[in-house]
This record gives C-alpha cells, sequence and structure tokens, in this order.
C-alpha cells in the first residue's frame, strides 16, 4: 500500500479501481485502508457501482457499518441500468448494495458518451481522500486519479 497525503483532515473518501482485478488485489488491505479512513474521521464513501474493484469496496463499507454506525456510503450511478451489462451474478451484488446504500445519486436518464467521467468527477468533487487500485496509465480509474490529482491538489491518495 502507498500513500501520497498532504492533507491531515479527510472527512469523505472515494474509490475507483478497475473492473478486473489483477492477483495482487487484496481484499484485506482495502478493508484496512476503509477502516484506518473510519478511524482517522471519514465518515462518507462515495461508490462509482462499477463490476469489480468498486463493488467489493461498497460491500466492505456495508460490512462495517455495524461496528462504524456513523458512516455513509454514497452510491453514484452515471446512469439508470448501470448494471444491465453485469453478469447476473454481479446484477445481484449490485441490487443487495443497492438497497442498503444510504444515499444514491443518478446522474443521468440512460447512458451517454461520457457520463462515467461525469459521474467520476462529480465524486471527487465531494472527496477530501481516495482509496484506488490502479494498475494501468490509461483508462476509467487512471482518469479518475488523475482527476482527484489536480482537483485535490494536497489530496490524500491510498493506493493498493
Amino acid at each position: 500500500m502507498k500513500i501520497e497525503n498532504l492533507k491531515t483532515e479527510n472527512r469523505s473518501c472515494v474509490f475507483t479501481g478497475h473492473r478486473d482485478l489483477g492477483l495482487d488485489f487484496s481484499a484485506k488491505k482495502l478493508k484496512k485502508a476503509v477502516i484506518e479512513e473510519i478511524e482517522n474521521g471519514v465518515d462518507t464513501f462515495y461508490n462509482g457501482m462499477a463490476m469489480g474493484f468498486d463493488l467489493i469496496a461498497a460491500e466492505t463499507v456495508l460490512s462495517l457499518k455495524k461496528k462504524y454506525p456513523q458512516v455513509k456510503l454514497i452510491l453514484c450511478c452515471p446512469c439508470y441500468g448501470q448494471e444491465k451489462y453485469f453478469s447476473e451474478k454481479d446484477k445481484k451484488r449490485y441490487s443487495k448494495i443497492w438497497k442498503k446504500g444510504d444515499e444514491k445519486i443518478v446522474l443521468a436518464d440512460s447512458y451517454y458518451r461520457g457520463c462515467m467521467q461525469v459521474r467520476d468527477q462529480y465524486m471527487v468533487e465531494r472527496a477530501d481522500c481516495m482509496i484506488a487500485y490502479c494498475k494501468k496509465e490509461t483508462g476509467g480509474t487512471a482518469y479518475t486519479v488523475k482527476c482527484f490529482k489536480r482537483m485535490k491538489k494536497d489530496g490524500k491518495i491510498i493506493f493498493l
């Protein structure tokens, strides 16, 4: 885990990560990072509800709500029907998470080119820190990390 940090007070955190997780991905490291941020004052987590990392991150936050009841999970979908092309297993996970989210934000009625980036920017604008699983220089996750670095020059990024 690598941490880039210039800011010490964080109240909200955004997740970003790949849909396809590599062999180096560790759910334990993710859980540890989430717990550390909660214990450092984060009470709000923004999640984009994409397959892979996002769904695992949302489930992680939900699993910690009994121990940390102050924590809120805000689900940010780029458009209605985001889960349309998910596997049946991931559609069920998505639905279960959706029901348990504290707040649900849908940014567009239907898909359009660029709606994912609008969702990512929406979450970044509201977050003080980021937990990222980013292993590539291009793609949506890299875009979100770059967006966070540009908008939050002193923001904390935890790279898993």
